[in-house]
């Protein structure tokens, strides 16, 4: 198709036929929120867009749009920060949204599992288990409009690997619409599998670009009984990894996030979303977001906390800490480190990376990467921050403030 708006007929009345009215957009008004990515810096153009709502659409769909030769763009909640999830700007490619199939399938809380269709929200799905008295542990700033299927594709992690490891370590068994359309049904639910080659991982991480995930059964572990959460100013990241390694010892597998951010993250934030203020009586270069979970209920939890940052205190590796006495307290800390993506989109237009080195190179890595940025870009900004507890650290650059450039805010992440 070379022309966006002039899709072949025969092919729109032949997927019209397939999804019904709802399930297909062609109007450019209609396609726009899809082309778009979540920060506004990446648009493309698409002949159309598919919405399926099961698993048997998707397959006719897929195949459909293969027989024609129209190039697909496989969609859940579009929540990118780098544009992988809009089309180009060619305008022949069709988009093919999940979001329709949000259907939890089934629980088995003997088997500790869940089974989710491709469009259901992150937030849904924790919801369910909580509901069930069950964690499902991925969490993410964006997890109230990001989709499983996304989630999948793009392997995340979010704030709670360093305890659960990420979607990879979630996923049991998946369905997939294959590029010519046939289904490989892989829905199982064991813990040992060991049948053969493992496909599921093949799909996991590859962004859709060797099959469309339409279902998935995914792990339940048990819901945490006590939380303890603080935010602590260190002296530097390499202070920082030191404090993680202390954490541990003293707390064990208890440490479920330890979140790295800079000064520069928290002054974004106080800046551009209204509502959030210090918790902490002066400012610090650098801080760590900590928190444990427990399966006993009372108050040991914070105790030990507490007590490990006391003696991370004694040795130079903390300089200050508050411990979250409330689940309000305990919220308005997770929404300093939740608000930054808002708060940089806000600000203006950024360079984004998402990088991952062993956890003791963390420092190194943000010590060279500043130095070599000021010397190639005089007064360029910063903004590190990121789930140092694996090792994985969004490292942006903004343009100098004199050169700021604005975007307009979009949807919460």
């Amino acid at each position: 198709m070379n022309d966006r708006s002039n899709p072949p007929v025969a092919l729109l009345e032949q997927l019209r036929a397939i999804v019904g009215e709802r399930g297909l957009l062609t109007e450019a008004e209609d396609l726009a929120p899809f082309t778009v990515d979540w920060r506004g810096q990446f648009r493309g153009r698409a002949a159309l867009l598919v919405k399926p709502a099961s698993t048997e659409e998707t397959a006719q769909v897929v195949a459909a749009l293969a027989t024609a030769g129209v190039g697909i763009v496989p969609q859940a909640g579009n929540t990118s920060l780098c544009g992988a999830s809009v089309p180009d700007a060619s305008g022949t490619q069709a988009v093919v949204n999940v979001s329709r199939m949000n259907r939890v399938r089934a629980i088995d809380l003997d088997n500790d599992t869940i089974t989710v269709e491709a469009g259901c929200i992150l937030a849904d799905l924790q919801r369910v288990a909580e509901e069930n008295d069950r964690l499902f542990p991925l969490s993410l700033a964006a997890e109230g409009s990001c989709e499983v299927g996304g989630n999948i594709s793009t392997n995340a992690g979010g704030t709670q690997v360093l305890r659960y490891g990420n979607m990879r370590e979630q996923v049991l068994g998946l369905e997939v619409v294959l590029p010519d359309g046939r289904v490989w049904d892989g829905l199982r639910g064991l813990r040992k599998d060991n049948t053969g080659y493992d496909l599921k991982h093949l799909f996991i991480g590859a962004e859709g670009t060797l099959g469309i995930v339409t279902a998935a059964v995914l792990k339940l572990y048990p819901r945490p009984r006590a939380i303890a959460t603080a935010l602590v100013a260190v002296p530097d990241p390499a202070a920082a990894v030191a404090l993680l390694g202390r954490l541990r010892a003293a707390c064990g597998e208890r440490v479920t996030g330890f979140e790295l951010v800079s000064r520069a993250c928290l002054d974004l934030v106080f800046r551009n979303i209204p509502g959030n203020r210090d918790p902490l009586p002066r400012p610090f270069a650098w801080y760590v977001l900590v928190e444990l979970f427990d399966s006993m209920a009372g108050p040991a939890l914070a105790e030990m906390l507490e007590a490990a940052l006391g003696e991370a205190a004694e040795s130079g590796l903390a300089d200050d800490a508050v411990v979250a006495s409330s689940q309000a307290q305990r919220l308005a800390l997770w929404a300093l480190r939740e608000n930054i993506s808002d708060a940089q989109k806000t600000e203006g237009v950024s360079v984004k990376h998402d990088v991952s080195v062993p956890v003791s190179q963390v420092p190194r890595l943000i010590a060279e990467s500043d130095l070599a940025l000021q010397a190639a870009f005089p007064g360029i900004r910063t903004v590190a921050f990121g789930h140092v507890g694996d090792g994985n650290l969004h490292y942006n650059a903004f343009p100098p403030r004199a050169r700021r450039a604005t975007s307009s805010p979009g949807r919460h992440r």
